[in-house]
């Protein structure tokens, strides 16, 4: 019979952590649940020591990250032997047929080895509706798998393959984690599930929906986030997502990366803006160039980790 193991990052999970953890209990799939705590002060540790204690409960000293406590669970419950690795947000539960249909798709794929990560179809908290940002990921691929068509008519399939889904609910096979690894530690948090997606595609495997498997995924419920009045604190918000995206394009190994082009980029832009006499962005451009000229030379380091290393990121 096939080992699964829930892997959970948490922080501050007291909100989630009876419906999270109890709806693990009741899965009709027996699974193995293990949390790595980034240092709660809200009770939720001694919580999970008390009512749960089944849980294998890792307490960091320290805010490890999202990208860094996942690998930390990878690699023990590879160790003991999974052969199925589900990476689930803390305010997140499931039902108890869920993984009983996403193994389903699993054994019934014509090549499983092509399978890289499967999802189940996210609702919101109120299990009524999709996940907001769950439903706007399968919209950006309607045009080519007709999936809504399909629903709408009652004629859907077991799966649909997807160009990305967030990393709340992620079912990994084991082979993928011998293949692609963990996240990459270079993302503290917010980009880590993008950059992996990335090396998943770039090794021609499939992110795949499962339609009969419903979870939940209890985030905010808006397109856009919610924004400091502050227009200064707001402006460098804006900036730090521009950053961390220029970041996660140069990790893609699908993307063709040269130091001295990109180098040459940023230079340009700065010139550009500065003839134009735009002076504020000019010199946000010059902080992007003096902040990546020192990060060039890793982002190139990890970017040969994830493509020709063993297991990348992890130690197995």
């Amino acid at each position: 019979m096939s080992t699964i193991h829930v892997i959970i990052v948490t922080y501050n999970a007291m909100k989630w952590a009876e419906r999270c953890f109890t709806s693990l209990r009741h899965s009709s799939v027996p699974v193995k649940c293990m949390v790595i705590d980034n240092g709660s002060t809200d009770g939720s540790q001694e919580y999970i020591k008390t009512h749960f204690p089944e849980i294998d409960l890792i307490e960091s000293g320290e805010n490890l990250g999202f990208g860094k406590a996942n690998n930390l669970g990878i690699e023990k419950a590879y160790q003991e032997g999974a052969d199925f690795f589900y990476l689930m947000n803390q305010d997140a539960w499931i039902f108890p047929d869920s993984f009983q249909h996403m193994l389903d798709v699993y054994n019934n794929a014509p090549d499983r080895s092509k399978i890289g990560i499967l999802s189940p179809m996210h609702l919101d908290g109120s299990e009524k509706k999709f996940d907001i940002h769950f439903e706007n990921y399968l919209a950006k691929d309607v045009r080519n798998n007709r999936m809504f068509s399909d629903v709408y008519f009652g004629e859907a399939k077991p799966s649909y393959e997807i160009s990305f889904v967030n990393a709340a609910h992620w079912f990994i096979p084991r082979n993928i984690i011998e293949k692609i690894g963990g996240f990459n530690p270079y993302f503290f948090y917010g980009a880590e599930d993008y950059e992996y997606v990335n090396r998943i595609t770039y090794f021609g495997l499939k992110i795949m929906v499962c339609t009969k498997s419903k979870v939940v995924h209890d985030a905010v419920q808006s397109f856009h986030k919610k924004q400091p009045k502050d227009k200064a604190e707001l402006l460098a918000n804006t900036r730090l997502s521009m950053r961390m995206q220029r970041e996660t394009k140069y990790l893609d190994p699908n993307y063709d990366y040269n130091i001295k082009r990109e180098k040459t980029a940023i230079l340009s832009y700065i010139l550009k803006l500065s003839a134009k006499g735009n002076i504020n962005e000019s010199k946000f451009y010059l902080e992007q160039y003096q902040y990546f000229s020192k990060k060039f030379k890793e982002i190139e380091a990890a970017r040969k980790i994830s493509m020709t290393g063993q297991h990348p990121f992890l130690n197995l």
